[in-house]
């Protein structure tokens, strides 16, 4: 079985840490290489994310990887927040630029992730191993395809050790950025980003936020199912597995799945895989 790993995010309610206790409970049953906590919008989630971190690898038993952000954080709170992770063992990092949350007026001292890899490196160089975005559909907020490239590039040559994409549904896209890059000379693994589909609706919003393509094809079959959960789900499942064995088949070097604290939409993808 090709590597896996799983994305979760912190949950700030007795419920949401129930969920995520289950979920991480069920997919560690499918021996992942890590997994990873995001960072998500606000200052809050300085505290929420180590707090998660901790759960998953101290009660759960899991190697976590923290999502570290530029958004809203001091440079000299960055620098806590690495030594607190180094404390609890950390040795992997996902280093992003993040999102600016609404009514939010100070992005951070760090306006890029490449200057966010850059001061992980030079701060703690050969402890972490630090993992950086793409965008095989090009960066929504991006001028251009190649400008988006060598956005990508720049991050790379400040010190990422590997990448993981914005999910897709097109595996061409995926094929096709990694050729370029490589062209460019990057050599890292790029690993495909996966979203497994169980809400339809709140996948449409999601990838209208970030830039994500849902074919026409797989919406119009969606829409065939309504309301009908069980036929979505399965049909997703289906859809999402067919890409994943495409990925596989074609040189991926492993699958990052975005769960959303859910355990059956990604079970049901891997059950279908070979």
């Amino acid at each position: 079985m090709i590597p896996i790993s799983f994305e979760f995010y912190p949950p700030k309610t007795d419920d949401q840490r129930t969920q995520l206790d289950r979920t991480a409970k069920k997919l560690k049953a499918h021996a992942p290489e890590y997994v990873s906590c995001t960072f998500g919008a606000g200052g809050s989630t300085l505290d929420h994310t180590p707090e998660t971190i901790d759960r998953l690898h101290g009660h759960h038993g899991l190697d976590a990887a923290p999502h570290v952000s530029c958004v809203g954080g001091s440079r000299a709170e960055i620098a806590a927040l690495l030594q607190r992770y180094k404390a609890m063992g950390c040795r992997r990092l996902v280093a992003l630029r993040g999102d600016l949350p609404s009514g939010m007026g100070h992005p951070g001292e760090f306006r890029y992730a490449t200057d966010l890899v850059d001061f992980v490196r030079r701060e703690h160089d050969g402890h972490f191993h630090i993992e950086v975005g793409c965008y095989p559909e090009t960066h929504p907020q991006s001028e251009h395809a190649l400008a988006d490239l060598k956005h990508f590039k720049a991050k790379v040559d400040a010190g990422a050790d590997g990448a993981i994409t914005q999910y897709f549904y097109n595996a061409d896209a995926y094929f096709h950025f990694v050729d370029s890059v490589r062209k460019l000379g990057v050599t890292i693994p790029i690993v495909p980003g996966i979203m497994p589909i169980s809400n339809f609706s709140q996948l449409r919003r999601f990838s209208e936020a970030c830039g994500a393509e849902i074919p026409r094809w797989i919406a119009k079959r969606m829409q065939a199912h309504g309301d009908d959960v069980e036929a979505v789900r399965e049909f997703g499942a289906d859809i999402v597995s067919a890409l994943c064995q495409r990925l596989v088949d074609g040189g991926a070097p492993s699958l990052h799945f975005y769960t959303l604290n859910l355990a059956r939409p990604t079970e049901a993808v891997l059950s279908r895989l070979r």
